[in-house]
C-alpha cells in the first residue's frame, strides 16, 4: 500500500453516491494533495501496527487463526471473504458512509460505470443518518424511475430480505442483476408511514448526463407552454458529472450560446436535481461557465490546510440572469455548482433543501483488483460554509408536486420547473 501511495497522485473523488443497478456513482479529480500528517496504513503481512496508533494486532490473528482452527464447518471458511469482511468491519466503525471497500469485482464494475453505460435499475444510493440505505435519486428515464422510485426512498426489503445492518456494496450486490430480471424493492417514501412494494425489470442503462434546449415560453394564469410570441429562455439539464460530461456539456452550451443573444432573451435555468454529483473537475468546469473568475470551492485536510480551486476558463454563459434547481437528491458536485454559483452572486437557488455531502473520497486501487474509497477531506462553499449534513436552503422554496405533476404527466408538467420559468419572465 505504502508503494502506491509513494507513487502517484491520489485521485479525489467528490461523490460517494452508490447506483443501486451497478454500483457507486462517483467521480476522481486529478489535483496535487499534499499529506503532510499521513499516518501508514497497518501492514497485515508484516503485522506491525502503526507507532502513533500503538496498536496490537495480535488479537486479529488470534481470532482468525481460531476460526481457521476450531469453526466446526469448514466448507463455510473462505479466507478471502474472511479478509474482505474484517475490511468491512474495520470502515464500518469510522461510521462514515462514503468510506467503503469495493472487491475486485464490484471495482471493475464501478469503473467500467462511469462511462455511463451499466446494466441495473438506475439510481443512487447512500446510508440514512439511521444507517437505512437510502435512496438519493434514480436516474433520468431509468427502470427505477419509471417504477417509481423517488429521492429519500428507505429501502427495507430486496426481494423479502430486511436490508436492516446492510453496508452500501451488500446493497449494491442484492439489487444489481442481468438485463431482463426482475428484483422487489420495499420502500418507505419520504414523509410517508406505509411501505410500498415495487417491482422493477433490470435494463441496460444509457447515461447523457448533458441535455438542453432554448425554446419561446409564455405563461398564463395556470400554466406555461412553448408559445411563438414568447420570449426565449433556455434550460440545460445536467443529471451527473461523469467521464463524457465536459464533451456533452460543451456542445449543448454552445448550441445555447449561439441564441442567447436574440431579442427579449430571458435567461437560462441549469437543473441539477437528481443530480448525485461525480467529478470535481468537471464541477468547476462547469461553474466556469457561468462566472467570470474567483473561487469555485475550497478543499480543507484534517490540519485545517485549505486549497482554493478557482475558476479554470472562460465560459460562454457569463451575463445572462440564471436560477439552479436542486432538490434533495442534489448531491456533492452539484451542490458545489449550485453553491458556488450563489455565493457569487451569479445564481438563485430555487426548489428543495439539497442532499447535504460534504466530504471529499480518495480512490486507491489496492492489491487484487480491489479498491478503498476513503473520506480524506471536507469541501466548502467559496464563502468558507461546510454544508454536510445539512445542505442548500434555496433562495426561492418550491416544493415538487408530485400528485399535480403524476396528473398531468403527458404535457410533461413540472411546477418547480414552471415556478423557474415565472421567476425569469417576471
Amino acid at each position: 500500500m505504502r508503494k502506491i501511495i509513494s507513487l502517484r497522485i491520489f485521485q479525489l473523488i467528490i461523490v460517494i453516491i452508490i447506483s443501486l443497478s451497478a454500483g457507486f456513482i462517483l467521480g476522481t479529480n486529478n489535483i496535487n494533495w499534499s499529506w503532510k500528517n499521513y499516518k501508514p496504513i497497518v501492514s497485515i503481512q508484516s503485522k506491525n501496527p502503526p507507532s502513533a496508533q500503538q496498536l496490537d494486532m495480535r488479537l486479529f490473528y488470534e481470532v482468525f487463526d481460531r476460526i481457521n482452527q476450531d469453526y466446526y464447518d469448514k466448507t463455510k471458511i473462505d479466507s478471502t471473504k474472511l479478509l474482505y469482511g474484517a475490511i468491512n468491519g474495520l470502515l464500518s466503525s469510522l461510521q462514515d458512509p462514503y468510506t467503503s471497500f469495493f472487491p475486485p469485482k464490484e471495482n471493475t464494475e464501478f469503473k467500467t460505470q462511469l462511462a455511463g453505460e451499466f446494466t441495473g435499475i438506475g439510481a443512487e444510493l447512500s446510508l440514512s443518518p439511521d444507517n437505512r440505505v437510502m435512496v438519493v435519486a434514480p436516474l433520468d428515464d431509468t427502470p427505477a424511475q419509471k417504477a417509481g422510485v423517488r429521492s429519500s426512498d428507505l429501502i427495507l426489503k430486496v426481494n423479502d430480505e430486511d436490508t436492516a445492518g446492510w453496508t452500501v456494496p451488500v446493497a449494491v450486490e442484492k439489487i444489481r442483476g442481468p438485463k431482463g430480471t426482475t428484483v422487489e424493492l420495499t420502500v418507505l417514501h419520504d414523509k410517508e408511514k406505509t411501505p410500498t412494494v415495487i417491482k422493477i425489470v433490470r435494463d441496460t442503462i444509457l447515461i447523457k448526463s448533458v441535455t438542453g434546449w432554448v425554446k419561446n415560453i409564455s405563461c398564463g394564469k395556470d400554466e406555461c407552454s412553448e408559445d411563438k410570441i414568447g420570449p426565449p429562455i433556455a434550460y440545460i439539464r445536467l443529471s451527473q458529472f461523469g467521464d463524457k460530461t465536459n464533451d456533452e456539456w460543451v456542445s449543448v452550451a454552445n448550441s445555447i450560446n449561439t441564441k442567447v443573444n436574440e431579442k427579449d432573451f430571458r435567461g437560462i435555468i441549469l437543473d441539477v436535481r437528481n443530480n448525485p454529483g461525480g467529478y470535481l473537475n468537471d464541477a468547476v468546469f462547469v461553474a466556469s461557465e457561468f462566472l467570470k473568475s474567483g473561487v469555485v470551492v475550497i478543499q480543507e485536510d484534517e490540519s485545517k490546510n485549505q486549497e482554493s480551486l478557482r475558476v479554470s476558463r472562460r465560459g460562454t454563459l457569463l451575463e445572462k440572469p440564471l436560477i439552479v434547481l436542486i432538490n434533495k437528491g442534489s448531491a456533492s458536485a452539484s451542490e458545489i455548482v449550485a453553491a458556488a454559483l450563489r455565493d457569487h452572486k451569479r445564481a438563485k437557488l430555487l426548489g428543495d433543501k439539497s442532499f447535504g455531502k460534504g466530504t471529499i473520497q480518495q480512490a486507491v486501487d489496492v492489491d487484487n483488483g480491489a479498491s478503498l474509497h476513503i473520506s480524506v477531506a471536507k469541501w466548502l462553499t467559496p464563502k468558507g460554509t461546510w454544508i454536510n449534513k445539512t445542505g442548500l436552503e434555496p433562495d426561492i422554496k418550491v416544493e415538487f408536486d408530485a400528485t399535480k405533476s403524476a396528473k398531468m404527466k403527458d404535457k410533461g408538467f413540472d411546477n418547480q420547473l414552471e415556478a423557474a420559468i415565472r421567476e425569469l419572465l417576471k
